[in-house]
């Protein structure tokens, strides 16, 4: 386990810091700072696997899950004030959105960079995370915004109703409800980033490999 700690200690910070960044919204609300934070962690799963293989990246991946629990369950506890009622930082959809993406989408990753492993060097983790980033954007906006999931209580939707609103999609198309706006924004960042992660993936894997050859 030691050879992951730097593995563990980098999804840990990732995760951790997308929990806070996300309560920074920028571009009038339809990305947060967290957005550009959190497709790093397909770069940490994707380092270990190609270093050390599927096994060790699935433990990173679930240190990154327990952590993003914990920050959840601490987030659900923080009580805010807004427009004359208060309510939790993380709201529950959120929450299990939030867990139920994070831990398919990385275990998916995964099982796609093992299979094309064998491939040029860029194939296994460009195509591992469009794969992987694909499936976190869709069930996380699906199950934390979505009107149409029928699996949550009344107060659970209500603390993220805000995001049924009608508006120009992406403030510019045709209107459509916040939440495929926001789903939209967050699936061009992490297609942005599975490009640039290709430069330190190279750099660390070489650079990983070397120490523990």
């Amino acid at each position: 386990m030691t050879k992951l700690l730097p593995g563990v200690i980098a999804m840990a910070a990732i995760v951790v810091a997308s929990n806070v960044l996300v309560q920074f919204l920028i571009l009038d609300g339809l990305l947060t700072w967290g957005a550009f934070t959190y497709p790093l962690a397909f770069l940490v799963t994707d380092l270990m696997n190609r270093v050390y293989g599927p096994a060790a990246a699935r433990r990173v991946v679930f240190v990154g899950f327990i952590v993003g629990v914990i920050c959840s369950l601490i987030g659900s506890q923080i009580m805010l004030q807004g427009d004359g009622y208060e309510y939790a930082a993380v709201a529950f959809r959120i929450a299990v959105g939030s867990g139920i993406a994070f831990l398919t989408a990385q275990l998916v990753d995964v099982f796609v960079f093992d299979k094309m492993r064998a491939g040029a060097w860029w194939r296994a983790p460009l195509t591992s995370t469009i794969v992987g980033s694909a499936l976190d954007t869709a069930l996380f906006f699906t199950i934390a915004f979505a009107q149409f999931v029928p699996f949550f209580s009344e107060n659970a939707n209500m603390e993220i109703s805000w995001a049924w609103d009608t508006m120009p999609l992406l403030t510019v198309g045709g209107d459509a409800p916040l939440w495929v706006s926001l789903a939209l924004a967050d699936w061009g960042v992490k297609l942005a980033l599975a490009l640039i992660a290709l430069i330190p993936f190279r750099v660390l894997a070489n650079r990983f490999h070397n120490s523990v050859a």
